[in-house]
């Protein structure tokens, strides 16, 4: 592969400018690999964790949210941000159990994306829970999420067709489909 160091940007300085429950906001001057220096501004984020619950008939268990910024319901799988000091595994089977009650007997590790590349170093990583038990919800208190199991192939469709349209369930859904055609 060819050596991409003339494409590198290095951080000059950089400063924290807001720091939030969720987010930190930095601003830096970067050096640009032709010397001149330019403002990057870009979120922290702790990182986050997607599950796709498998049931053994192939079905999946989404959430129907409403999603404050842009004041819409969505179809998402189960996720959640890694708490500081957490094993993301943990955060996995966590946000699964808190946001379906569906208790994981295994996790597998299919990859991780990054969603907001231009602004953010958030990365999220995948997993698809299997030999799944159902138990009561355990959402957060300023948590309002549906659970609705559908088959995996309904899932499939309504990303297609752009029923599901959040960039992390779509991501995680085409991900599981090329990880269950492997086994």
């Amino acid at each position: 592969m060819k050596n991409n160091n003339r494409l590198v940007e290095s951080t000059h300085s950089s400063e924290q400018v807001f720091s939030g429950v969720l987010l930190n906001v930095n601003r830096d001057y970067a050096r640009l690999p032709n010397g001149e220096l330019s403002v990057r501004e870009w979120i922290r984020h702790p990182g986050a964790c997607a599950v796709v619950p498998l049931f053994e008939n192939g079905d999946v268990m989404l959430l129907k949210q409403f999603r404050y910024p842009v004041k819409t319901m969505f179809w998402e799988v189960p996720a959640g941000k890694i708490d500081q000091g957490e094993n993301q595994d943990v955060t996995a089977y966590r946000e699964l159990l808190e946001e379906t009650g569906i208790k994981a007997g295994l996790l597998h590790y299919i990859g991780h994306f990054y969603p907001c590349i231009g602004y953010s170093n958030e990365v999220i990583h995948i997993y698809i829970a299997t030999d799944l038990q159902l138990t009561d919800l355990q959402t957060d208190e300023d948590e309002f999420v549906e659970p609705e199991r559908i088959s995996f192939n309904e899932a499939l469709e309504m990303v297609h067709s752009g029923a599901i349209n959040d960039g992390k369930t779509v991501t995680c859904l085409l991900r599981a489909e090329q990880w269950i055609k492997s086994q």
